[in-house]
């Protein structure tokens, strides 16, 4: 008999699970926040270079 490799079980296969800081940098508001207004600055800054 051949062996045979089931590819659906390898572990390359699931998601990897988020560390402690990931899920704090996820869900704590003022950190999205200080990312939302960095967002929205980067997005101001390239609109202005583009009506000068």
């Amino acid at each position: 008999m051949e062996n045979k490799i089931n590819f659906a079980n390898k572990d390359e296969f699931y998601p990897p699970i988020p560390t402690k800081g990931t899920k704090r940098r996820r869900t704590n508001f003022l950190i999205q926040l200080f990312n939302f207004f960095r967002l929205n600055l980067k997005i101001m800054l390239i609109v202005v270079k583009g009506h000068s």
